[in-house]
């Protein structure tokens, strides 16, 4: 059960009640609702991440569902798996964020985990983990990527400390939804 009661959408004004009007219907979004303008905001930037980044969205799922999981965060893991899975992502690849086990991933999709492990467990990457997708990715992409594990390190850490509640049921089409905003 949350830690604190889910936002009143009667209660909404500005920015808050449009952003909240514009989510899915989904728990994390009600909680964050309480912020106020806050929220606006970060479902900007948070939708910027999911839709106007370079990187390939199956290596950016393949962060978030690790950041997920690193973090021991059951609502995010959830959300990012649906997306993942409605997104058609190898199974490999969810299973690969899991564990960490990347024997049946390309050499990028490895360094991918072993970067978010690296970030998530030490903040700074490491040369070893940094340049071999500096490489790869380029300068930009290597960006997005950094950047993406941060803010979901945020939502994990947001979702775990309000105790978000998981959703019943089916989970709403959100790469769909995120493709459209």
């Amino acid at each position: 059960m949350a830690r604190i009661e889910y936002a009143d959408p009667a209660t909404l004004d500005g920015l808050s009640a449009k952003a909240f009007k514009n989510a899915p219907p989904i728990n994390i979004f009600r909680m964050l609702a309480h912020t106020g303008p806050l929220f606006g905001r970060f479902m900007q930037f948070g939708g910027g991440i999911l839709s106007e980044t370079e990187i390939d969205p199956e290596l950016r799922e393949l962060a978030i569902l690790r950041v997920g999981h690193l973090s021991g965060a059951a609502y995010e893991v959830q959300q990012h798996e649906t997306i993942s899975r409605q997104m058609k992502m190898r199974e490999a690849l969810i299973e690969a964020a899991r564990t960490g086990d990347v024997t049946d991933l390309s050499e990028t999709e490895a360094q991918v985990i072993a970067y978010a492990d690296d970030v998530v467990n030490n903040v700074k990457a490491s040369d070893a983990t940094f340049h071999p997708l500096l490489e790869k990715l380029g300068p930009r992409q290597l960006q997005e990527l950094t950047i993406t594990i941060g803010f979901y390190m945020l939502v994990s850490r947001y979702l775990e400390t309000f105790e978000v509640d998981l959703e019943p049921g089916e989970v709403p089409d959100l790469a769909n939804m995120t493709r459209t905003k």
